[in-house]
């Protein structure tokens, strides 16, 4: 969905642009349609689009169980049971439930209709700064738009991408490999 997304931004076979829906629910629906046809094979995609996919089949079967979501839900409910120091606390569980899908329709949502852009694209993406310090570099859209395969999503000296740290030194210890040429900005 993400190739889908860039290749198809605010078109209408763009499969979250807030450009095509009357508000952010219509939208986040689209959304669960379209991954629902992707993930069980109903969407007939073009080669490019799954091309290096990581092959994961057994852990996307259990993700994607209804028996896997309730677990998760048990296994945060358990954790403030242990953690939580006030009673108040546990009014946060369902920003945890729900989390995923916030994440999306502040990114593919907000990100496409608020903000400032460092970039003059053929889509609508701005960047989300400061918001973007809990999108952990997300928010930074219009510099992902621009350059869909830099690790680091922030450009400017201002545009801190929290989870770049964390990104380089998965690949300092092996966990992934990041490519060595990254996309040049100049400014």
């Amino acid at each position: 969905m993400h190739r889908l997304h860039h290749a198809y931004a605010d078109t209408e076979r763009d499969p979250h642009s807030p450009k095509w829906d009357k508000n952010v629910f219509a939208m986040m629906w689209r959304t669960k349609k379209v991954y629902s046809d992707v993930f069980y094979g109903r969407a007939k995609l073009a080669p490019k689009f799954l091309k290096d996919l990581p092959e994961w089949a057994s852990f996307d079967r259990i993700g994607e169980r209804w028996m896997s979501r309730v677990l998760w839900g048990l296994v945060y409910i358990v954790f403030y049971i242990f953690f939580a120091s006030h009673w108040w606390m546990f009014f946060l569980l369902p920003v945890h439930f729900v989390m995923g899908p916030v994440h999306g329709a502040v990114i593919n949502w907000l990100a496409h209709k608020y903000g400032y852009r460092n970039f003059q694209l053929k889509d609508t993406s701005k960047n989300l700064f400061p918001v973007d310090i809990f999108m952990w570099g997300e928010g930074f859209h219009n510099n992902h738009h621009k350059f869909g395969g830099r690790a680091n999503f922030g450009i400017k000296w201002f545009e801190f991408d929290p989870m770049y740290p964390i990104i380089w030194v998965m690949d300092r210890l092996k966990i992934i490999k990041l490519r060595r040429k990254a996309p040049e900005v100049a400014f």
